[in-house]
């Protein structure tokens, strides 16, 4: 099936519906943890475009004082607590408590206030209490950004689908190690789970949001 056959598929079978974002934004940031951003780290993946655009769209977020969620992945030496996810990947042994490739980037991490959600598994709603805090918060949509787009990304935006919160994810601020999943990724969000938009238009809209 050729590219236009596969669009026209798509909306024949009428996927890709829009969904438009509330009034009460949050952002997350996927995992922008030194694993991915060091080329002696087995996990770099070459995102630094993705790394800059997030870093922009987070200063936009501070200054229309919205939540914002950082993410990491922490484990036990071990890894029991990543079970057979763990087992699945050997370079997540860069997770394990205490291995620098786990910490943020100096220039883009947490500053006071900004919740840190740790988790196990690729999904930052799984086992954690990221629902129950945007609800808490009265959260409508989550700005996403993060790596990598067919891991934690994928599984954030479609657990928030799953929780009733407008997945916005930045084709910008999104990264992977190879451009053929991160297309295919992106292009299965926005057909089925998400909206997938792009960084001037997030920016905008935090705009009219402050």
């Amino acid at each position: 099936m050729t590219e236009k056959d596969l669009t026209a598929d798509y909306a024949a079978a009428q996927f890709g519906g829009a969904l438009h974002p509330g009034q009460r934004p949050a952002l997350i940031l996927v995992d922008f943890v030194m694993a991915y951003l060091d080329p002696k780290s087995p996990l770099y993946a070459g995102v630094e475009s993705a790394f800059e655009s997030a870093g922009r769209i987070l200063s936009a977020a501070r200054k229309a004082e919205i939540p914002v969620i950082f993410t990491n992945v922490v484990y036990t030496e071990g890894g029991k607590d990543g079970g057979v996810f763990f087992r699945k990947i050997g370079a997540l042994q860069a997770f394990v408590k205490g291995n620098p490739m786990g910490d943020f980037s100096p220039s883009l991490e947490p500053e006071g206030g900004e919740l840190v959600i740790s988790k196990h598994y690729a999904s930052a709603f799984f086992g954690t209490s990221l629902a129950s805090t945007l609800t808490a918060m009265t959260v409508d949509t989550l700005i996403i950004t993060g790596l990598s787009t067919s891991g934690c990304v994928r599984a954030t935006a479609v657990d928030a689908c799953q929780h009733g919160f407008i997945p916005l994810v930045v084709r910008e601020a999104v990264g992977d190690r190879d451009p053929r999943p991160h297309d295919a990724n992106l292009f299965d969000l926005q057909a089925k789970y998400a909206e997938v938009v792009s960084e001037s238009r997030i920016l905008a809209y935090l705009e009219n949001i402050s």
